[in-house]
């Protein structure tokens, strides 16, 4: 009886090892079929395409023809649309970095004379490099809380309620000086608040398709689960992609919303938050979003100790008051009153005003009329000739400058200014 017992226990035990190797093999099969999976999610509509490039694109100058392939409405209140836009001449697209935005031109009719005109307007890029399209995710902009008289955006709207599938848009190639930085391969924060997380879904999923390990945290801020958008698709990601953490938090959430399953945190994305939810060590932060937002967080990680290098921020609308305070270091508060600027069109000469962030936002201020549309030196439609004087640049210029001409949004004067305003 105690042979046949140790015999008996030796099988179990060689079955019991057996089922054990069984069954983690099937978890690693089961892993990499989800794995397999998920990217074939991500990479489903780029396979459905009816386009076939045959070369890359790579003399793109201007603007270019683009076809509206799909539309996708991407929250709750059909405030947020996604536009997947494929090239008409088939060339494959050059490749752009994961952060990038694209510049438009949007031909509509002025609702006022009934007349035709162009609006230049530029939507961040919210998907990784395809060589046959792109993705750009566009939020509706109402007429503002307190100011319901006042009209609502006019491109996002235009998007929303004229362009449809089949339509065609006139594009620029990508740029931007708010992008993915490879190198250090630090740990990455991607900080979004509202429309600011369509950037940071362009770095996510470059990153996390190249099979890259740096540790991912994206923080996510909206006010309940009726603004939030791609929640399925997020989800998918930190199901597969382990050093990719999600954390959603709710301003204000809806009776149906659930701390722990539906968001993380009550309350806005801040400094005290990453504090505590981050571990020791040095990032590479990434922030998007509206501008109280960035006025609290970018200080705020400064104040830490993190390295100005290791902070990139973008905000949506006017240029923010954090880069300009930034850009004006140097020239003292008697250099700043002494000048003066005209805008000879307009018969206007006025004081400049040192708490103007660019020659952009003063001659708005002074009721003068500009097309714009990046507000990041980008896009060039501000272009305007300097009929005397010089001006200095916030940031280095992406688009081409003509002689004599300054990009007004990223332009201060040196000294009195003549503009041909």
């Amino acid at each position: 009886m105690t042979i046949l017992g140790v015999i008996l226990a030796q099988v179990g035990l060689v079955v019991l090892i057996g089922f054990v190797r069984q069954r983690h093999q099937y978890l690693e099969l089961e892993k990499r079929q989800n794995r397999i999976q998920s990217i074939d999610d991500i990479n489903d509509f780029s396979r459905r395409l009816d386009t076939h490039p045959n070369q890359v694109d790579s003399t793109w100058q201007g603007f270019k023809a683009f076809k509206v392939k799909r539309r996708v409405y991407e929250d709750k209140n059909h405030s947020i649309c996604s536009f997947y836009l494929a090239p008409m001449d088939q060339l494959a697209l050059p490749p752009f970095k994961p952060g990038q935005f694209l510049t438009f031109k949007l031909s509509m009719e002025d609702a006022g004379t009934g007349e035709s005109k162009s609006l230049i307007r530029c939507y961040s890029l919210s998907d990784r490099p395809y060589a046959d399209h792109y993705r750009i995710s566009v939020k509706r902009v109402p007429a503002p809380d307190d100011q319901q008289d006042a009209p609502p955006g006019q491109a996002s709207n235009f998007l929303h309620d004229q362009v449809q599938e089949g339509d065609q848009l006139m594009v620029k190639a990508p740029s931007g000086h708010f992008h993915l930085v490879e190198e250090p391969q630090l740990p990455l924060v991607l900080i979004a608040g509202g429309i600011g997380i369509t950037p940071m879904l362009s770095m996510l999923n470059a990153l996390l398709e190249k099979g890259v390990e740096r540790e991912v945290w994206l923080f996510y801020g909206v006010r309940n689960s009726s603004e939030l958008i791609m929640r399925a698709h997020l989800k998918k990601l930190t199901e597969v992609y382990q050093h990719f953490h999600l954390h959603l938090c709710y301003s204000r959430p809806d009776e149906q919303d659930v701390m722990g399953i539906d968001y993380q945190h009550a309350g806005r994305v801040d400094v005290p938050l990453l504090q505590e939810t981050l571990k020791l060590g040095r990032y590479q932060f990434y922030v998007c979003g509206p501008k109280a937002m960035m006025e609290s967080i970018v200080p705020g990680l400064e104040t830490l100790g993190v390295d100005a290098g290791d902070i990139h921020y973008e905000t949506f609308g006017p240029a923010s008051l954090i880069k300009n305070e930034k850009s004006r270091t140097g020239s003292t508060d008697a250099q700043v009153k002494a000048m003066n600027v005209s805008f000879t069109e307009s018969g206007k000469r006025v004081d400049w005003d040192p708490k103007a962030s660019s020659l952009l936002a003063f001659a708005e201020t002074q009721g003068i009329e500009v097309e714009s549309g990046c507000r990041a030196g980008s896009c060039g439609s501000c272009q305007t000739v300097i009929e005397s004087g010089e001006v200095e640049y916030s940031q280095e210029p992406d688009a081409d400058i003509e002689p004599d001409h300054c990009l007004l949004c990223i332009a201060m004067p040196k000294g009195d200014l003549k503009l041909a305003l």
